[in-house]
């Protein structure tokens, strides 16, 4: 049990930069609180103790604002930030090592007694406002956007944003690997928040990469041709781009408008 709290805390500790002390944590955290009272109501359920379980469940919720079902399955390391109004059904799942913010909730779409409500994989993250309703699977890793409304299944990885909630184009291909390759160079992170977002702005910088790229590698084309027709450049290596920063930048601007890099047969 006490292993259990102990990676209880930890977990805030490590998504969480507010908290500042185990005794903050300890005292101050709605959502453990919550978390810990369903696994008291969640074993009295499991021993047929309905009534009783129902009965600390509704105490909790009180004190903590948020409701969960003793019914419900919760894995390790599960952290509620802020807790308020955050509402979890009787045959919700949720895996290990799952984050969900204020207002979201894991609900049912049928009166009928069966599964009825969501499923979590391993380290998904709901956003506040967060609505995920019916019976589905919403796969390990995946990310749901605040204020989404969920009622399909979402596959690993995947990061769903929008009323009816869609799924993001997944920015894993060559081309993004390449950009943040180049971004990272540069010392520039354009994707430090979530890289799967539609941001107009981090599209700009995503065409700004692929032209940055593409001068690059039509200069080194131009440089080889010049030198296999014999022809020697004076200047022609770049510095790093590590040397090109912005407190660094005044030198080079200086030596571009001296003229220095000249050609010569």
């Amino acid at each position: 049990m006490f292993d259990r709290i102990r990676e209880d805390i930890n977990s805030v500790f490590e998504r969480d930069p507010a908290a500042r002390s185990t005794l903050e944590v300890l005292t101050a955290y709605p959502g453990m609180h919550a978390v810990w009272a369903h696994r008291l109501t969640h074993r009295l359920w499991n021993w047929r103790m309905h009534w009783l379980a129902r009965v600390v469940s509704h105490l909790a919720r009180w004190f903590t604002g948020v409701e969960i079902h003793p019914g419900a399955s919760i894995g390790k390391r599960f952290f509620i930030d802020h807790g308020m109004g955050v509402v979890i059904g009787e045959t919700a799942e949720i895996g290990d090592d799952c984050t969900i913010y204020h207002g979201v909730t894991l609900g049912g779409t049928s009166w009928k007694k069966e599964k009825r409500h969501p499923t979590l994989g391993k380290n998904v993250v709901v956003g506040a406002g967060a609505k995920i309703l019916g019976p589905i699977l919403i796969g390990d890793n995946a990310r749901i956007g605040s204020n989404s409304v969920v009622v399909k299944d979402v596959p690993p990885g995947a990061t769903v944003v929008g009323i009816p909630g869609h799924i993001v184009t997944p920015r894993n291909d060559e081309n993004t690997r390449r950009r943040e390759a180049i971004a990272k160079k540069m010392g520039f992170d354009a994707y430090g928040q979530r890289g799967q977002m539609p941001d107009p702005v981090a599209h700009a910088i995503d065409c700004i990469l692929d032209h940055l790229q593409q001068i690059d590698e039509k200069m080194e084309r131009v440089n080889t041709a010049l030198h296999d027709a014999g022809v020697k450049v004076e200047g022609a290596n770049l510095p790093a781009i590590e040397a090109c920063r912005l407190e660094d930048s005044e030198p080079e601007e200086k030596a571009v408008q001296a003229g220095n890099t000249k050609v010569v047969d």
